[in-house]
């Protein structure tokens, strides 16, 4: 069955100056400011579109990475994934990194970077976002 999430921002003011709230609707977990100094230069207690892509990208690749091990007769202990996306003013986003340390029993280091990759390939959001340059780094606890 699909699904459907939904967010909505407010947005008072030009860009420069201005600033909104997003607001998490689906999930009822709250708001989050949201300005172009906290995205253009430091965050200063408020979000980025980039930051919440960073959320999605790393959980979503996260539930990738534990099916796939799984499946394959290695789940996981313990996964944990950061994505850091960049944001160059002008020229949009330039690129994600992952990078997944996971704890997985009877894995050895080249299976974990294999399936690692085939997360980073397959996972949604990945693929939703295949119009940049995703990068990895995976490693055994």
């Amino acid at each position: 069955m699909a699904t459907t999430r939904t967010a909505h921002t407010v947005w008072n003011g030009n860009l420069l100056e201005g600033n909104g709230v997003v607001t998490f609707d689906s999930s009822g977990i709250g708001q989050q400011p949201v300005s172009w100094p906290s995205r253009a230069e430091q965050a200063n207690g408020k979000t980025s579109p980039e930051e919440l892509i960073a959320a999605a990208h790393s959980s979503c690749f996260s539930m990738a990475l534990s099916h796939g091990l799984t499946g394959a007769g290695t789940p996981p202990t313990r996964l944990e994934t950061k994505a850091d996306v960049t944001f160059q003013p002008g020229e949009g986003i330039t690129g994600i990194h992952l990078t997944v340390r996971g704890e997985v029993p009877g894995l050895d280091a080249e299976g974990f970077a294999s399936a690692a990759e085939d997360a980073k390939k397959n996972c949604p959001v990945s693929q939703a976002l295949t119009g940049t340059t995703i990068t990895l780094t995976a490693e055994l606890a």
